[in-house]
């Protein structure tokens, strides 16, 4: 939850770097509420007929959008890409695959033009 919690206070922040760990744990946690909201909507039949989306998923969607997208471009920044590449998404399955393989790829070692390696620096 650590981790989770890390990535939310840095609502918007998209300078600076992030660890895999960082990005991976943020999603995992994002993925697991978005779950819970999923049946908590189900449950109290605020859920659209047929689809996933209901009132409080929604709310929370929007909500970590903006933190979603800056880990993410602080991922590409550890990874010394700029954040443009996030545009990639825009892609159906070739630009989403390519962004995947970044996400999961090693950052730099040592300082790159994004700043300190996260892994190194005082947490």
């Amino acid at each position: 939850m650590e981790w989770y919690l890390r990535v939310v206070k840095k609502y918007a922040v998209f300078s600076g770097r992030s660890r895999r760990k960082e990005y991976w744990m943020f999603c995992l946690i994002n993925t697991l509420i978005s779950v819970a909201l999923m049946v908590v909507d189900d449950t109290m039949g605020t859920a659209l007929p047929g689809g996933s989306l209901g009132l409080t998923g929604s709310i929370y969607s929007l909500a970590v959008l903006v933190p979603m997208i800056a880990v993410t471009v602080r991922r590409l920044h550890d990874t010394n890409r700029s954040g443009g590449w996030i545009l990639l998404l825009f892609i159906p399955v070739l630009g989403t695959l390519a962004l995947f393989v970044f996400m999961v790829m090693d950052g730099n070692a040592g300082d790159n033009a994004y700043g300190p390696d996260p892994k190194t620096s005082a947490l």
